[in-house]
């Protein structure tokens, strides 16, 4: 009800001013009737066609047209102030053309009042269809943003039960595997303390496969250690963390320094196993990319954070690749270590030069957690 009130006030007003545009036309030529006289009597009455025809419509339009060429008819053609017609065919012959210029003028206007108004139309639909777009686009980010938390907190579990694999093998290979070849190798020592009743050949057999015995023994617990340094859980991250480096060192001929301060408090047994796995990749690529030979360590906190320093004076990281780092579209391990720093509110920085790599990792503190290996000591 109410749209078709607004449409008819509307019409109203269009028809009203058609009317009154022709009506001024026609006033208007009159003023000027002791200039032209007779002659040209249409002269005001385009321009009231054509502002009818672009303002009012089709329908003002027409009747703009017919106001006008009834008052021209009755008061400018002679005889003056009647409908007679002093020159028939010459008159007529104007007023067919006024109508036929006057509809000329019409259809333009109203082709492109259409197309006008066809623009505003599809206008009006892009502007849905972006706010629509908009709205989805909105969805779809918070959709994504809650995946991705859910991916990481999943991420951060399958890292927790990594360590918590890595540990279990560490301690199988030590406790298990470890025994058997002390066991093994008494038994060769019980075989070579008799020796001199081997054949030479035999005896030089039982000597090689104690000496093969030892280097197992050495490699199993090499291998155990870097899947979980026990130190880390019974002495803690600085210990761990220097005997890891002095492995590291002796195996790539890298000349590491390690700056821990003894005033560096314990952390939970996560945050600690997050750091060690830090250096561990930090120091595994200085070794097999950067060309150093030496790497500096440094673990110190700063206010309520925690900042670990890993730097070389390598060949540095190329830009493309650390664009690549930056945007986590390439490095498995820097995605890696990022993922664990996330899970402590934790960030990772990155700066490369042709003078080395520096990496930056910074940790909220938090209260230390003693792991299930303290509680037993403790016990």
């Amino acid at each position: 009800m109410e749209t078709q009130q607004i449409s008819a006030a509307e019409n109203l007003r269009r028809y009203g001013l058609a009317i009154l545009a022709a009506i001024t036309a026609l006033l208007l030529r009159a003023l000027l009737a002791p200039v032209f006289g007779n002659h040209n009597p249409y002269h005001t009455a385009w321009a009231a066609v054509v502002f009818s025809a672009w303002y009012c419509g089709l329908g003002p339009s027409f009747l703009t047209v017919l106001l006008d060429l009834l008052g021209i008819w009755y008061w400018f053609l002679p005889p003056s102030h009647s409908f007679k017609l002093a020159s028939p065919s010459a008159d007529i012959a104007g007023m067919l053309g006024f109508v036929v210029f006057s509809g000329f003028i019409i259809a333009v206007s109203e082709a492109n009042r259409r197309s006008l108004a066809k623009s505003k139309w599809a206008e009006e639909k892009l502007r849905n269809a972006h706010a629509d777009l908009e709205r989805s686009v909105a969805e779809r980010t918070a959709e994504l943003r809650i995946a991705n938390e859910n991916l990481r907190e999943l991420s951060g579990q399958l890292q927790q039960l990594r360590d918590e694999e890595r540990r279990q093998i560490a301690r199988e290979l030590h406790d298990s595997v470890g025994q058997m070849l002390a066991a093994l190798s008494m038994n060769i020592a019980r075989v070579r303390s008799q020796a001199d009743r081997l054949d030479p050949s035999v005896a030089s057999a039982v000597a090689e496969n104690a000496g093969i015995v030892e280097q197992i023994s050495k490699e199993i617990r090499t291998i155990s250690h870097l899947l979980h340094p026990p130190l880390l859980d019974v002495a803690g991250l600085a210990s761990a963390v220097r005997w890891y480096v002095d492995g590291f060192a002796e195996r790539s001929k890298i000349k590491v320094t390690v700056d821990i301060p003894p005033e560096v408090r314990r952390l939970s047994s996560e945050m600690e196993i997050t750091i060690f796995r830090l250096i561990q990749e930090c120091l595994t690529n200085i070794h097999r990319h950067s060309g150093s030979a030496t790497a500096r360590i440094a673990i110190r906190e700063d206010g309520h954070c925690l900042v670990v320093e890993i730097k070389d004076t390598g060949k540095g990281i190329p830009l493309h690749k650390q664009l690549e780092l930056r945007s986590d579209r390439t490095g498995v391990g820097f995605r890696g270590m990022r993922e664990r720093l996330r899970q402590f509110g934790g960030e990772l920085h990155v700066q490369s030069d042709s003078g080395g790599t520096s990496v930056r990792a910074t940790l909220p503190l938090q209260p230390a957690e003693h792991s299930d290996v303290d509680r037993e000591l403790a016990s």
